[in-house]
């Protein structure tokens, strides 16, 4: 039972009464004392015997509160179902789960919010949401790279800085004259500062989340957002402090504040000087691509409980220590990784979403009986709003971004959630504001959340930039220019096959070849993407060579053997698998790359044939779609030999083959057989597949003329060269597509093939064979054990051009094409 100053003791009671009199009287007084609430119930009462043996389950602590989680995940779900379609982000759903269980629609009903939400299980409930929060801070810090902050450039800088400064100047502005000139109640003149510090802040673990769930994390105003956000936050958190310290001078005595600050000093001093030395350590000792030891982990969650406790024993916020302890972990593989891994999916799918239904629970919107008190609230936030636009665009527009992703940038900015949701319990568990007050933020928040997110979605689209403003394919590339080719690299597994491929490709004095190599990493525990030129360390002796560095070596020699006809630059993107293709795509736009080749990552299966795993297969997709260039995918089945292409008589040969049944991507790939011809060690077999009686593939007489121009002036190229042969195959249906693969030599080091062809009879019937990303003809090849050392080239021509005239491109296409980016 709640116990308060209202409780009446008789005057005279006796034995057992008098001991319960006296326990109430002290418990009144504690009460008195303390300002707040006291409960009382059974102990004990964990798990129910059951219904039918006369156990009400709902008594007990475990029945309630998988009740309690199970309507929250059912609610939830219900409202993520509705609210997804309409791009509104998870949170939204979250909190509105809580609003339907709290005191604002079910809880209404005292029976259901005295059975199913008892004061005992809202103590269970707060306690799991806050050490849930504790967690995701120390998660938060680990997943920070500190550098960011270092590597920041004056626009960064100006965004993060103007981007407090401007809000909350003017938000506190407006805060002062309205509470001097309006008409407002006690409590929410005096929280206006509240709704300045939330209204201008921008918190980089809620920015982050935002842009990973809008898949722009890696995108340039992701880039910019998460960068710009650390700096805000940063500046936010210590004019927070100052303002701290200011009252704490005011209202404690100098020996309180003193100890205060050598406490904390200590405290966060332990976590630098030892736990970090001590994580470093176990990094250093743990070889890269092995897994990190458990007494690893299991020491860092011990000292992660150790630290809170001491953070509470001394005074100081869990929340700021977590956090701190986060920092200390280095971000990023092995142990930061391995922590994430292990920690994330469970506080993402359990304890974090605890964290927004405690705020809907808390949440009673009859509360709100002034609208003018919202007004007010609203006011601010709404000025600040607009203050951080203001912000945000002027250092954009003076560095010429496009204004509407300098509009979108700002939307970005003002996103709310976690952090700010926390703040707001906080302040309310403390009773700094009233229950109107914090249902007016809390819808506040939603409102805000809810409008950014589908308006992000409709005005930034990364894959709009990657639009081409001239044509980058080999087909079209003059002979007098160096090509420019961009590698993506997964794994050192991938490099023999690309390097055999760039040396048979003939870098020569006319026209060399300008190589840009990108490995590409899967984000794992960080919270920002990272695209950053590779630099090489100057003591790799004292080190193990790093993944990246085993691969950029690699190209450093084939660069070295080349003497001046290979330049080298090399990149490392840590990305999540679901927008890496926007590394790809932004690298191949900025360097003006004529032909992107990416490895087509694989597991083999029974008879060695290549499966992409779904992530690759979506990296692969959309780089076929949204690249600004032509596009190579590469099958590798691991079994090649080195190729180095060194014009000596000595070389073994590197044998091609070209599969060639008409249009634009077999085109692409005759093109660059073409340009084989001059590498004495390449010998080159061209297969031409016609049919008296059927067509090959679709397209218009002009593709066919085409088709018929590049085959005769490849034929007239390789006129009496001994190292080039022709092969006419005759087809009639599907079948005899498959046997004249199936039939091809083993001996082809690299057998390429144009990844679309037109819809006709014979691709059709082909496709109910195989299909894929691949197109019809690459996915057969690359199914067929068609030779253990044959690696297979899908080639695709570029496809994304302004105006580009494609004459595959269906009159329906151009049309879509044109509604859709305007050419």
């Amino acid at each position: 039972m709640l116990l308060n100053e209202s409780h009446a003791i008789p005057p005279s009671l006796g034995g057992r009464e008098r001991f319960v009199q006296n326990a109430i009287q002290a418990a009144t007084q504690a009460h008195i004392k303390f300002q707040d609430s006291f409960i009382c119930h059974a102990f004990n009462l964990l798990n129910s015997k059951g219904f039918f043996l006369g156990d009400d389950p709902l008594n007990f602590s475990v029945p309630l509160i998988l009740l309690q989680l199970s309507l929250m995940s059912i609610f939830t779900g219900f409202f993520l179902f509705l609210l997804k379609p309409l791009g509104q982000p998870y949170i939204i759903s979250q909190i509105l789960g809580g609003l339907t269980l709290g005191p604002s629609i079910l809880g209404r009903n005292s029976e259901f919010a005295k059975r199913v939400f008892p004061p005992k299980g809202k103590c269970v409930l707060d306690t799991f949401a806050f050490f849930g929060l504790m967690i995701f801070v120390f998660l938060v810090g680990i997943k920070i790279d500190p550098t960011i902050i270092s590597r920041s450039g004056k626009r960064t800088l100006a965004m993060g800085v103007l981007g407090f400064i401007v809000p909350y100047t003017l938000a506190q502005t407006v805060a002062f004259i309205v509470s001097q000139f309006f008409p407002l109640d006690q409590d929410i003149a005096e929280a206006l500062p509240i709704v300045v510090v939330i209204a201008s802040m921008t918190a980089f673990p809620v920015i982050t989340c935002f842009l990973a769930e809008l898949h722009i994390l890696n995108s340039e105003i992701g880039r910019l957002a998460s960068s710009s956000s650390l700096v805000c936050d940063v500046f936010h958190w210590s004019f927070m402090a100052i303002q701290f310290s200011s009252r704490l001078a005011h209202t404690q005595s100098i020996g309180v504040c003193f100890e205060i600050f050598l406490a904390t000093a200590l405290l966060i001093s332990f976590i630098m000087f030892v736990v970090r030395p001590a994580a470093l350590w176990a990094i250093r000792h743990t070889p890269e691509g092995e897994p990190v030891k458990e007494i690893y982990i299991f020491g860092v969650l011990l000292t992660f409980l150790i630290s809170g406790f001491m953070g509470q024993l001394l005074g100081i916020h869990a929340y700021l220590v977590s956090f701190v302890l986060g920092l200390a972990i280095p971000d990023g593989p092995p142990l930061g990784a391995a922590l994430v891994d292990k920690i994330d999916c469970f506080v993402s799918a359990v304890f974090q979403p605890i964290i927004f239904i405690v705020c809907g629970l808390r949440t009673d919107v009859f509360a709100i009986k002034e609208l003018r008190n919202v007004g007010a609230v609203h006011l601010i936030i709404f000025v600040a709003f607009c203050g951080k636009i203001v912000a945000v665009l002027l250092p954009l527009l003076l560095c010429r971004m496009p204004f509407r992703d300098a509009l979108s940038l700002g939307f970005v900015m003002n996103c709310k959630g976690i952090v700010e949701l926390a703040l707001l319990i906080d302040w309310k568990l403390e009773n700094t504001m009233s229950e109107e007050f914090y249902a007016i933020m809390i819808i506040s928040v939603m409102l805000v959340t809810g409008i950014v997110s589908p308006v992000v979605k409709i005005l930034y689209d990364p894959s709009r930039r990657f639009l081409a403003y001239k044509r980058r394919t080999i087909l079209h590339h003059s002979n007098n220019e160096p090509l420019r080719i961009l590698a993506c690299i997964h794994k050192p597994d991938n490099v023999l096959a690309i390097l055999n491929l760039l040396a048979a490709s003939n870098p020569n004095i006319k026209s060399p070849i300008d190589l840009v190599v990108l490995h590409l990493v899967k984000l794992a525990g960080r919270a920002s993407s990272l695209l950053v030129a590779h630099v090489p360390r100057e003591n790799t002796s004292r080190h193990y060579p790093t993944e990246s560095e085993k691969i950029f070596d690699s190209f450093v020699k084939f660069e070295h053997e080349h003497g001046g006809l290979v330049t080298l630059c090399c990149y490392k993107g840590i990305s999540p698998y679901e927008t890496m293709h926007n590394d790809v795509c932004y690298m191949a736009l900025e360097k003006r790359v004529t032909f992107i080749v990416i490895s087509f990552q694989k597991k083999w299966i029974h008879g060695r044939k290549p499966v992409a795993s779904f992530p690759f297969k979506h990296l692969t997709r959309n780089v076929l779609e949204k690249a600004p260039c032509s596009v190579g995918v590469l099958v590798d089945r691991g079994n090649q030999r080195s190729f180095r292409g060194d014009h000596c008589a000595r070389e073994p040969t590197y044998q091609v083959s070209v599969f060639f049944f008409g249009g634009a991507d077999d085109r692409e790939a005759l093109a660059l057989a073409r340009r084989m011809l001059e590498q004495p060690n390449v010998h080159i077999t061209l297969v031409h597949f016609s049919s008296p009686s059927t067509e090959i593939v679709a397209g218009t007489e002009r593709s066919k003329m085409l088709d018929t121009q590049i085959l005769s002036d490849f034929r007239l190229s390789a006129f009496r060269n001994e190292r080039v042969s022709y092969k006419e195959a005759q087809i009639m249906d599907g079948r005899d597509v498959l046997s004249t693969v199936e039939d091809i030599d083993t001996v082809y080091d690299l057998v390429m093939v144009g990844r679309r062809h037109g819809d006709s009879n014979l691709m059709s019937e082909l496709k109910n064979w195989k299909d894929g990303e691949l197109g019809t003809v690459g996915e057969i090849l690359a199914s067929l054990d068609i030779g253990a050392k044959t690696a297979v080239l899908v080639v695709q021509q570029q496809t994304r051009f302004w105006g580009l005239r494609d004459p595959e491109e269906s009159t329906q296409l151009r049309r879509e094409r044109i509604e859709t980016y305007g050419v």
